[in-house]
């Protein structure tokens, strides 16, 4: 059941970090001038889905704080760098990003570290 908490926190930072990305895409960039940019950030927090990314992120948590009722954080903690290869994989499919041979090499550390890790338990 412990991984599934795990899971849980992937999920839903995923969620979080993906649905903000393609919606804040959909609001455009930043203003310059400094008022502009406060009336920007409280549409952008006033916009449903983007509370969902928010809202998801405390779901995580939420998961998160279940995940560490049975495991070490030495143990769980590096499993939510799999969250930064499902990010990867779906800003490649979603929106587009480019794949770089840097990027490839790095989330191949990161899942060979946690590999190495999680067989320490």
């Amino acid at each position: 059941m412990g991984y599934l908490y795990i899971a849980g926190t992937i999920l839903f930072t995923v969620y979080g970090q993906i649905i903000l990305k393609w919606r804040i895409n959909k609001f455009g960039a930043l203003p310059a001038d400094f008022f502009e940019k406060i009336l920007f950030l409280i549409k952008l927090l006033l916009d449903p889905l983007i509370f969902s990314g928010f809202f998801s992120a405390f779901i995580a948590s939420f998961f998160w704080m279940a995940a560490m009722t049975k495991f070490d954080l030495s143990f769980a903690y590096p499993f939510m760098s799999l969250s930064y290869v499902l990010v990867f994989a779906l800003s490649i499919y979603l929106f587009q990003e480019p794949v770089t041979i840097n990027k490839i090499i790095g989330l191949s550390f990161i899942v060979i570290g946690v590999i190495i890790t999680s067989r320490s338990l």
